[in-house]
């Protein structure tokens, strides 16, 4: 099961806190509002009763004859019942029950001078029985006092409470997400200029607070946001000047290397083998050294600031058309899709991907480029071996070729072309993997957002 976030996490919380007070709050009203009125519809019917009772007594002892009128004008309602308990007889007023539906241990405790009371459910009439002594006639008078009204009020009470405990629980939940929301606004914002920076964008910052207790953090993640730009920088301006110091020796060792090249028939044996390593090495080391140029440009240079919409299917066309040796029909799905970008850069992309393709798997044998859910999507297929699983996020790094680290030659080039690939894609805000193709081979994978119209 997923781990919640500590943002639902903090609001279940305060949810359960709130359900579980509120309940406790819910039982203690019920308990003091039902018992207190339940004590008093009791204390009223029995006091209601008692006066009854006298009446009736004083009625037998004095041999009334309107006995039956007087246990009639007892019932105070349509659902209450008076029931007058003689030897060998019961006299009953009001709404007509069976006596036997009564307790015999409530009309027996009457009988014997002991006043009892008693809650029942008669014929599905919630009733209060107050029974009491007769001590004229050795008899009990019951009266069935209804709690309808009360059982209403009750049932009424308790949807109250549970309904208030309900929402209670999701006002809590609710009030603790947004509180969670605004406490941990800072730490999103602070999640989110961290991955800028890790994208790349090294001048993300963390706006000023005003918190003190948030102040101290944003001051020290600007401060280290800016001696890593200041670092990267040097960095950057130290391979380009490395880079750029190197282009006129290494001019002169390509002229060179390309002189001894054309004369390789007059040199035999090792010296003829030797020249080969080193013209191989010398043109390796060139081509080094215009990626790490290239690669100090574009680290200097946070922002794309020569931006076009461009045609990604035509531009791959260029590219195809002017790669020596490379005839790969390039699949569309018209109308081809519109990207905002560096042209030279974009270039860069496809000719370091048909060039990789070319020196590890023997040059792509499919080009193709789709629009999927609003990104320009360009695929470079060849069939050689594939790409391990393990290696896949490895060869983008810089300088890392994989399983052929530490061998040499012209067929393993610098480990800086797809570094440049990923380096120039993510300038565009886009992606590249890498992923096995359908039949053998690997699949290269770009994506840029499509330009909006």
């Amino acid at each position: 099961m997923p781990r919640l976030s500590l943002r639902w996490r903090v609001a279940v919380v305060l949810g359960i806190g709130s359900l579980l007070l509120t309940s406790a709050l819910a039982i203690l009203v019920w308990n003091l509002t039902s018992g207190y009125m339940l004590r008093q519809r009791e204390q009223s019917a029995t006091r209601q009763a008692e006066v009854n009772a006298r009446l009736v007594d004083q009625a037998l002892s004095t041999g009334s004859d309107g006995l039956e009128d007087l246990l009639t004008g007892l019932t105070t309602g349509p659902d209450s019942t008076v029931l007058l308990y003689r030897p060998g007889q019961v006299l009953t007023s009001g709404r007509q029950v069976d006596p036997q539906v009564l307790p015999d241990e409530l009309v027996e405790l009457g009988r014997h001078d002991t006043p009892a009371s008693q809650r029942l459910v008669v014929d599905g009439v919630p009733v209060l029985a107050v029974s009491l002594p007769i001590s004229s006639t050795d008899g009990a008078y019951v009266e069935l006092a209804p709690l309808v009204q009360l059982d209403q009020t009750f049932r009424f009470l308790s949807v109250l409470l549970i309904t208030g405990v309900v929402v209670s629980g999701l006002l809590g939940v609710a009030l603790g997400s947004w509180a969670s929301r605004r406490a941990l606004r800072p730490l999103t914002a602070l999640t989110a200029a961290a991955s800028r920076i890790a994208g790349g964008d090294l001048k993300a910052r963390l706006p000023t607070q005003t918190d003190p207790d948030l102040a101290h953090l944003a001051t020290t993640f600007n401060t280290t946001a800016d001696a890593l730009e200041q670092r990267v920088l040097r960095d950057a301006r130290f391979a380009g000047d490395v880079s750029h110091e190197l282009r006129s020796p290494l001019t002169t060792m390509v002229n060179a290397a390309a002189v001894l090249r054309r004369r390789r028939a007059e040199i035999p044996g090792t010296a003829g083998r030797a020249l080969d390593l080193l013209t191989s090495e010398v043109d390796r080391f060139a081509d080094m050294v215009v990626d790490l140029l290239e690669i100090s440009r574009a680290d200097q240079q946070a922002d794309n600031t020569d931006l076009e919409t461009i045609d990604l299917a035509s531009l791959v066309d260029n590219v195809l058309d002017s790669h020596p040796g490379t005839e790969v029909p390039v699949r569309t799905q018209p109308p081809g899709p519109q990207v905002l970008g560096d042209r030279r850069r974009l270039d860069r992309v496809v000719n370091n991907l048909l060039d990789n393709a070319e020196r590890h798997a023997g040059g792509a044998v499919r080009v193709a480029v789709l629009s999927r859910d609003g990104h320009a999507r360009l695929e470079v297929d060849d069939t050689g071996p594939g790409v391990p699983p393990e290696l896949r996020d490895r060869i983008f790094n810089r300088f890392d070729r994989g399983d052929r680290a530490g061998s040499r030659g012209t067929d393993t080039g610098s480990g800086l072309g797809l570094a440049l690939v990923a380096q120039h894609v993510q300038r565009h805000g886009g992606s590249v993997w890498v992923e096995d193709r359908p039949g053998g081979g690997a699949r290269f994978i770009v994506e840029i957002p499509e330009a909006r119209p």
